[in-house]
């Protein structure tokens, strides 16, 4: 599947939206990718997931972890696949941690899974959980990279499309982008 039918599946959904957006890295920009509307679709969903989990098919992985509340869906699908166990972390005075019960066992190997990465700080959350939990880093796989490749996360890493989306500073908005009503429709509430 290549970055354009990837993006106009995205249009077509209605999952690539435009207008002034915060974005949960704090940029604002005129495009928002909002996975949820295009991950509602279970052939999109399935798709997408397969791609992610070929990816990762030589590579052994115990555990596929994700942040809440953007890549839980994906991050599952992905773990049904791949069949292995799939836990979430969630965020705890605005950082992600292991709730609810989940646990990581030293030395497991875990794949990180998210669904838009800007900056890529909630996978390096993650990869810092996988850390300190003396566990290893089997990769990160998400579906839309705006960083157009700049993010490394120091593991095998899979994105299925890579933008570079223009963004923002809030100190640095150009006024035709300000005179637009501001959205945050990410699910991250600082």
């Amino acid at each position: 599947m290549t970055q354009q039918e990837i993006l106009e599946i995205f249009r077509l959904t209605g999952a690539l939206l435009e207008g002034h957006f915060i974005l949960t890295s704090g940029y604002h920009s005129p495009h928002y990718f909002q996975c949820a509307k295009v991950l509602q679709y279970p052939k999109y969903l399935t798709v997408f997931s397969k791609i992610i989990a070929k990816h990762f098919e030589k590579d052994e992985i115990d555990v596929v972890i994700s942040p809440a509340i953007g890549g839980i869906v994906l991050g599952t699908e992905v773990g049904r696949i791949v069949n292995v166990r799939t836990i979430f972390a969630e965020r705890e005075n605005g950082r992600l941690t292991l709730r609810r019960g989940f646990s990581l066992t030293p030395g497991l190997k875990v794949l990180a899974v998210e669904d838009v990465v800007t900056t890529g700080g909630s996978v390096f959350e993650l990869i810092d959980i996988i850390k300190n939990a003396d566990c290893i880093p089997a990769g990160a796989g998400f579906i839309i990279d705006r960083s157009n490749g700049k993010v490394d996360f120091g593991t095998k890493q899979i994105s299925l499309a890579k933008f570079e989306v223009v963004k923002y500073p809030a100190d640095e908005i150009p006024d035709w982008l300000e005179s637009i009503p501001v959205t945050k429709p990410g699910s991250r509430k600082s």
